[in-house]
């Protein structure tokens, strides 16, 4: 990872923040510093509650926050916490619910969270989260142009990047492909699921992103998601006119992603 000194007059409040990730079996969690995107705490987690309840997860983060305020890395006590959710968000509100209970659709999050830790949180989708971290600090680093983020996964997540801004909550791996949604043949689930070897899975992936590509027309495909430690199995029988390279944050990416979030949100201290 490319390091880089952190900006003159950056407060400590404004460079440290907590990044959540929020899957449907593990909430993961740590401190980032945005100078780099360098973690100053280990990646940690604890399960999911089940149901996934707004006021069940809110405790979890709650506790969350509490441990890292805890550690010898902890951010400043007033900095704020960025949360990536399996869902829809618009302006702060939950529009859907992806393994986590259906009570969070509708629900202004922001605000309910915010008020339920006591510090300012900021939530995005999860895979808005992940395609944040690859673009600012992992393999999508320095491109311009449009960038397309993808994880495969339990389903496909995604995230649209144009000229470095995002373009939120685009649900690519709902696009048709063989007549059903494309995480249904073409996300890692669907791989082990079917039994399928590296080249019957290239060749789902291979249709899956050359309708991408005729759509976006994108300068970079960046493929997440556990799935992409196996990138030198797959990723090289994909035939395509875009550059397609396999993301380089891993396990960390939502959470520096939902930090970065909160970090865009805050505006620097002056000096």
């Amino acid at each position: 990872m490319v390091r880089a000194p952190a900006p003159t007059g950056w407060s400590t409040l404004h460079r440290h923040h907590i990044g959540v990730d929020v899957g449907g079996t593990l909430i993961k969690y740590a401190a980032v510093d945005m100078a780099d995107g360098e973690l100053t705490t280990p990646v940690l987690q604890r399960p999911t509650p089940v149901p996934a309840t707004p006021d069940a997860l809110a405790e979890q983060l709650v506790l969350i926050v509490q441990e890292l305020a805890a550690s010898p890395q902890a951010p400043h006590p007033e900095a704020s916490v960025g949360v990536a959710l399996p869902a829809i968000i618009r302006h702060g509100v939950a529009r859907s619910a992806a393994n986590i209970d259906d009570a969070w659709i509708g629900l202004d999050v922001h605000r309910f969270l915010t008020e339920r830790l006591g510090r300012t949180v900021h939530v995005l989708n999860d895979a808005d989260a992940a395609g944040l971290a690859e673009l600012r600090y992992g393999a999508g680093r320095g491109t311009t142009g449009t960038v397309l983020v993808i994880t495969l996964g339990t389903g496909i997540g995604s995230a649209l990047f144009v000229d470095g801004k995002l373009v939120p909550n685009v649900e690519l791996g709902h696009l048709e492909l063989g007549g059903v949604d494309a995480e249904v043949r073409a996300s890692a689930v669907a791989r082990e699921r079917e039994g399928l070897d590296w080249p019957d899975y290239a060749e789902r992936l291979q249709q899956y992103f050359a309708h991408l590509e005729f759509l976006f027309s994108p300068d970079l495909i960046v493929v997440g998601g556990g799935i992409s430690a196996r990138h030198e199995d797959f990723l090289p029988r994909l035939h395509l006119d875009t550059l397609v390279v396999p993301a380089e944050l891993r396990n960390a990416a939502g959470i520096i992603g939902a930090a970065r979030h909160a970090y865009l949100a805050v505006p620097p201290a002056s000096a």
